[in-house]
């Protein structure tokens, strides 16, 4: 009777052990600020961004199925709780379009979008972005803190992908914020 309750124990043990391996071994993208710096320009502040990006398995399946991935970028600029702190909240979206054999980058807020022909080519893309900032960023003084971060936004992802992008190791990518602060004008 004790051999077959150690024996069912130990079955029970190692396929809890089996269903736990391939979760350990999804292994999450990457997600690097390189650099970010705030700049005026005659159309207002603007955020230049660097960012590094190598996708998950999962992540590269779903972009080459045609299902966008979309960045969301935080800025936070200035203390909290003071006359000059500004957030403001952008959106990055990769996309692959299978009939045209065609990959995008769209940047928010703006109607460019540009193609690539090769997955390594649009990350490689990332490197470059220039994001378009509320007209308060550009009237930030001197020494002003700022922080930036990046993350993949699980909730613009399709509904059926929600809960694994909340979840599976596969799924996590996200930046260490990168902070820095406003040179002198």
């Amino acid at each position: 009777m004790w051999r077959r309750l150690r024996a069912c124990a130990l079955l029970a043990a190692l396929a809890l052990l089996a269903g736990c391996i391939p979760f350990a071994e999804q292994v999450p993208g990457e997600l690097a600020v390189r650099s970010a710096q705030l700049r005026d320009t005659a159309g207002g502040a603007m955020l230049d961004l660097a960012l590094d990006c190598r996708l998950s398995g999962p992540m590269q399946d779903a972009l080459e199925h045609g299902i966008p991935l979309t960045l969301r970028i935080d800025l936070d600029a200035g203390r909290r709780l003071t006359r000059t702190h500004r957030q403001e909240r952008q959106h990055v979206e990769l996309r692959y379009f299978p009939l045209s054999r065609r990959y995008q980058l769209r940047e928010a807020g703006s109607d460019d979008v540009r193609s690539f022909a090769t997955p390594a080519s649009l990350l490689a893309a990332l490197g470059t972005l220039h994001l378009p900032l509320p007209d308060g960023f550009a009237r930030l003084p001197a020494a002003t803190p700022l922080r930036v971060s990046a993350a993949l936004d699980p909730a613009a992802l399709p509904g059926a992908l929600r809960l694994p992008a909340l979840f599976e190791p596969a799924w996590r990518l996200a930046a260490e914020e990168h902070a820095w602060t406003v040179a002198a004008h």
